[in-house]
């Protein structure tokens, strides 16, 4: 599973965010693939009405025969990714 610190500009007024306003998220991608893992979490932010994601971290967890307390990675490790994002505050 990959961990993306991403951020993205909203397309349009979403919740607490206007258009044009960037925000910051944290995507996780349960795929084997560093390049098919960033596309899919670029791909999964234009779905929810962000664009221009810029990935600003990158990090690999291995998850082999450990307990998953972090209701993100359960999730992710469901239905294949978790996105995560921050407010503005």
């Amino acid at each position: 599973m990959y961990l993306f610190s991403i951020n993205a500009t909203s397309s349009k007024d979403q919740g607490e965010f206007k258009a044009g306003e960037e925000c910051p998220f944290i995507a996780y991608i349960n795929f084997v693939d560093l390049f098919g893992a960033e596309q899919l979490a670029k791909l999964y932010l234009l779905k929810e009405g962000f664009r221009d994601a810029t990935i600003i971290k990158r990090r690999f967890l291995k998850l082999e025969g450990q307990s998953h307390d972090d209701p993100q990675i359960r999730e992710a490790l469901q239905k294949g990714y978790c996105l995560q994002v921050f407010s503005a505050h």
